[in-house]
């Protein structure tokens, strides 16, 4: 894997609870959470850049400052006249998290509408990052055109990165929803899913059998996800293996736990091109990334 990094998808602005029942404003989205974690933990010699769409507005320049403050490249990002980035609350229980969601308008659904800024974007890059909230989120037009350049993109033997990270509420039906993150997943070298929502929503029994349905669909190579059971490596012809969770300090906010696993994945993956310290790595920082409110979290605040 070769050192330039793009994360296609959606960033929202963020709201989470602060001291004293106020809320605390920040911008988060799966595969910005990804892309920020990927920039995190890689030298400067490897470039980490975020493809989207957002508005002409106040927030969007604001969004945009933001990322560029991380270090995540905007270069490639398009302004839509007339939109602006969608929102989204966190309400927490016990560490658990639920969301309240305003993004019926938001840019990012525009995003592959203009098919040659995608092309651009991606041919720039050695390792591309979709998730299904990102196919979620456009429309059956925009979907075949991301899923096109996806295939294109793997056929030229650039490394593509699917998270099915599955998310009923963003889809019309379930059978939509289940053939397009397979179609996603056809469309991948590397599939990230998370155990309980294949499980519960593709019925899968172990995390054998979500292998297995990954490999079906033709993809190389898997990491599956499984909280405190940790995560299960699969890659190339080599025999499964069991990376072990890492012990959080504490759960305060589970946000960006698997997000924050498939940034440090990633760019230790990138660096070193060993898939199981990768994912030791990624548990470490995931353990330590729930350990804190919020989606995005510190360097200073995470394991070295």
């Amino acid at each position: 894997m070769a050192g330039h990094i793009l994360s296609i998808g959606e960033c929202m602005v963020e709201l989470m609870q602060a001291e004293g029942g106020l809320l605390k404003k920040g911008y988060a989205g799966d595969t910005f959470n990804t892309a920020y974690y990927a920039r995190l933990f890689s030298p400067e010699s490897i470039t980490v850049d975020y493809f989207t769409a957002v508005g002409d507005e106040i927030v969007s320049d604001e969004m945009l400052a933001f990322m560029a403050g991380t270090g995540v490249g905007t270069g490639h990002i398009r302004r839509i006249p007339g939109r602006m980035p969608g929102l989204y609350m966190i309400h927490l229980k016990d560490g658990e998290r639920s969301f309240s969601y305003w993004r019926s308008t938001s840019a990012a659904r525009c995003l592959a509408d203009d098919a040659d800024a995608l092309r651009s974007a991606i041919e720039t890059a050695d390792t591309i990052i979709v998730t299904g909230v990102t196919l979620a989120i456009l429309d059956e037009t925009a979907v075949e055109t991301l899923l096109s350049e996806m295939r294109r993109a793997k056929a030229a033997g650039r490394t593509v990165v699917f998270d099915p990270n599955i998310r009923p509420r963003l889809w019309s039906d379930k059978a939509r929803m289940l053939a397009t993150i397979s179609d996603g997943a056809r469309a991948a070298t590397i599939a990230m899913p998370s155990f309980d929502d294949e499980a519960t929503h593709f019925g899968d029994a172990s995390v054998a059998d979500t292998i297995a349905r990954y490999r079906a669909l033709g993809v190389e190579n898997i990491v599956v996800k499984d909280g405190a059971n940790g995560a299960t490596v699969a890659f190339g012809a080599a025999a499964p293996v069991l990376v072990p969770a890492a012990k959080p300090a504490a759960i305060v906010d589970t946000t960006s736990a698997g997000d924050s696993f498939n940034g440090a994945f990633l760019a230790h993956l990138t660096q070193h091109g060993d898939p199981e310290a990768a994912a030791a790595f990624a548990a470490r920082i995931a353990a330590g990334v729930i350990a804190h409110h919020g989606a995005l979290i510190d360097k200073a605040l995470l394991p070295a």
